[in-house]
């Protein structure tokens, strides 16, 4: 068996495997894993908790043995399922926690049936270590410009159609699976917290440093996933494109990105009271009204005029760097991608 030192996240795009194997329990495998790992796991999350509590309670020997006995057994399973087509040139990379029980004991096995296995030495937590240090404790090299405006102003459409133009982006509410406000959620649930940092250092990593990277203006919050600290800090210190359009035209393309929520009155209904400790009862009460009977265009108008526009401009005095400031007639889009041609064409 061959172990393999992670240095930096870059090692990941060099290695010479077929597959990357994470022998994690289920649950830890979904809140967080290597880019590309499928999950094969030795454990799972029941028999986890069980060798935990044997270990805790009884002693290790004994934890040892029952895990022991456990291992074989989903391994077994392992080799008869998924493994079964694998001919002899097939190489596999293999993961646990922490480099240590887990993985070393599905790797000898493997190593004994006579794969060419390779270990991730020191596991996940090594994986982890490198986001850590990337979006935590590094300065990104990226070029970031911001993508500003307030409410309804298509600011993640524009984003599409610098991407159909053949810019750099960096999607954060699409990463992160919110839209970045109340009505936000985009039908499913959010990534962990790790898991979003991963995609995002994924897709940083995918990026030219030395090219303009376009990112929409964003709270350090979007939906329940904080961006992290690197991220952030070159997004507070990137130059912004302001962009401004008419009421109508905003209205009437939040009614379309969020079409979805005229579908469900009820979640509307629901998402609306949440705006109570904010407005006045006449007010969310007249909201509701509208939304039961369709006038879509005119809630729309009043939630930005209302709700929105105040909260944006009360905190554009920390928005600064403005490098362009463009004021669309409509938000249609023939318009965007004109516009986004336009700022490739600027800033690239």
């Amino acid at each position: 068996m061959t172990p393999i030192v992670l240095n930096s996240l870059a090692d990941l795009r060099n290695l010479t495997v077929d597959t990357i194997i994470d022998v994690r329990s289920p649950t830890e495998y979904a809140e967080d894993h290597v880019p590309g790992a499928i999950n094969l796991p030795v454990l799972d999350d029941f028999e986890r908790d069980e060798v935990g509590t044997i270990y805790k309670k009884a002693s290790p020997f004994s934890a040892r043995k029952v895990g022991g006995a456990l291992v074989a057994s989903n391994t077994a399973a392992h080799l008869q399922g998924y493994l079964a087509s694998k001919d002899g040139s097939w190489q596999p990379l293999v993961y646990c926690w922490r480099g240590g029980q887990r993985s070393n004991a599905f790797a000898t096995i493997l190593d004994q049936v006579g794969w060419r296995v390779k270990l991730l030495k020191g596991g996940y937590q090594s994986y982890r270590h490198e986001i850590v240090q990337m979006l935590y404790k590094t300065q990104l090299p990226h070029r970031l410009i911001l993508i500003s405006g307030s409410t309804g102003t298509a600011k993640t459409a524009l984003l599409q159609q610098l991407v159909a133009k053949g810019a750099q982006i960096l999607d954060i509410e699409e990463i992160a699976a919110h839209r970045g406000s109340l009505f936000g959620s985009i039908g499913m649930s959010q990534p962990s917290q790790k898991m979003f940092e991963t995609k995002i250092a994924e897709t940083l990593n995918t990026l030219n440093p030395k090219k303009i990277t376009f990112v929409e203006a964003e709270s350090s919050k979007v939906g329940e996933r904080l961006i992290p600290p690197s991220l952030w800090a070159s997004m507070l210190a990137a130059p912004r494109i302001q962009i401004t359009a008419k009421l109508e035209a905003r209205s009437r393309f939040l009614c379309r990105a969020y079409a979805n929520l005229t579908h469900d009155k009820i979640a509307l209904g629901v998402l609306l009271d949440r705006l109570r400790p904010y407005h006045a009862r006449q007010l969310i009460d007249r909201w509701q009204l509208l939304a039961q009977t369709d006038d879509w265009e005119v809630l729309a108008e009043e939630l930005i005029t209302e709700h929105y526009d105040p909260r944006y401009t009360k905190s554009a005095s920390a928005k600064k760097r403005e490098v362009c400031s463009l004021k669309l007639l409509d938000l249609e889009d023939d318009t965007l991608a004109k516009t986004a041609a336009e700022l490739h064409a600027k800033f690239s």
